[in-house]
């Protein structure tokens, strides 16, 4: 039974052994037939095509001139010499978005436009969020199950031999900068929201009016995926149309203010026309009404101070006056005479009793 297992162990160590050799056997042979390959004629001419040809240059050029617009982009996050309409002055980012969005640096702003792009279908198309959580949980899976195995086969935790010897931290200025950074791209939005509520620049305030008003129609159609993409291609593509044909949109747009400036005008004129009409008819009726309260004045005042009349016989056109609170004075010519004879007979009307009449309306005395 013992020579049995003896030489059941012989056998293994001689399969493992020419296991071994033929595995260093194979080494050497993979070597030189990968050695063969990339020393072969053709593999050297696709290298030097891939490497060395136009392609190549062209690549590394476009490379080159990214990285530099990239760096220019950064390098102008500066503090712009102009400042608000209250005298604050403005963020660095006011000059950054101002380079990104005119399209200075071309290449940069391509590169963050499609960037923006591709991040909103990603949100909209792509479970980000999910497969977070999956990368996540199987990270620390694998993280515990080679802790658990290797302590349970080697007595010592796998996970943990690759331990740092110092966890990383954030440096404080790191932080502090970033913080910094922070507060000036918040301060940047609150600062122009701010500028286009005030009118500060009226072309912002009516762009503004104009971009809220359609997002408060399109969105109940569009969803918000939608509405944030057409709101950057417009962010971004506005500019670069203007600046494409600048002399042309220029040229209709003074003109639509000429337009306006001589309709404003017009109207101007009309309101003054009708405002002086306005006024001078007012002005009139303000004197009609003026004199007609004078007469009457000077009339009340005329009666009020009008003498009186002592004459013991007044005459019959001229009323005596009395004294307010007393009673008044009459005498027998203010009233009209007695009939003094019969009627006529026949006459019926006052006016031929009065035409018959010899005194005053009196008829004729009966003899």
């Amino acid at each position: 039974m013992s020579s049995m297992n003896s030489d059941s162990v012989q056998d293994t160590k001689q399969g493992l052994y020419s296991s071994q050799q033929n595995s260093l056997t194979f080494a050497p042979d993979a070597q030189s037939a990968a050695n063969t390959i990339q020393n072969h004629p053709a593999a050297q001419s696709v290298k030097d095509t891939l490497g060395n040809g136009p392609v190549a240059d062209h690549v590394k050029d476009q490379h080159a001139k990214t990285t530099s617009e990239l760096r220019n982009l950064a390098d102008s996050r500066t503090t712009p010499e102009q400042s608000a309409a209250t005298g604050q002055p403005l963020t660095h980012y006011h000059s950054f978005f101002y380079n990104l969005l005119s399209w200075e640096n071309p290449r940069a702003t391509t590169l963050s436009f499609v960037s923006i792009l591709l991040f909103i279908f990603a949100a909209r198309y792509l479970p980000a969020l999910r497969w977070s959580f999956k990368a996540l949980w199987m990270v620390l899976g694998i993280t515990a199950s080679a802790e658990i195995a290797g302590k349970l086969v080697l007595s010592q935790g796998l996970a943990s031999s690759f331990r740092p010897k110092k966890y990383y931290t954030i440096p404080r200025e790191a932080l502090e900068a970033s913080l910094e950074d922070i507060e000036q791209f918040i301060n940047f939005f609150v600062i122009e929201f701010q500028r286009v509520l005030f009118a500060e620049n009226v072309v912002h305030t009516v762009a503004g009016f104009v971009a809220a008003l359609l997002s408060y129609w399109l969105i109940k159609i569009v969803p918000f995926w939608g509405l944030s993409l057409i709101a950057v291609s417009c962010i971004y593509l506005g500019p670069l149309i203007y600046m494409t044909n600048k002399e042309l949109i220029d040229h209709h747009v003074q003109n639509a203010s000429e337009v306006a400036n001589s309709q404003a005008n017009q109207l101007k004129d009309l309101a003054g026309h009708h405002t002086s009409r306005a006024h001078e008819t007012v002005k009139s009726y303000a004197g009609d009404y003026s004199a007609k309260a004078q007469e009457y004045m000077g009339s009340v005042r005329g009666r009020s101070t009008s003498p009186k009349v002592n004459s013991s016989k007044p005459t019959s056109n001229a009323p005596l006056k009395s004294e307010p609170g007393s009673a008044p004075n009459y005498s027998s010519e203010d009233f009209p005479h007695a009939p003094k004879q019969e009627p006529t007979p026949g006459v019926t009307s006052v006016q031929d009793q009065y035409k018959n009449s010899q005194f005053g309306g009196q008829v004729e005395p009966a003899h």
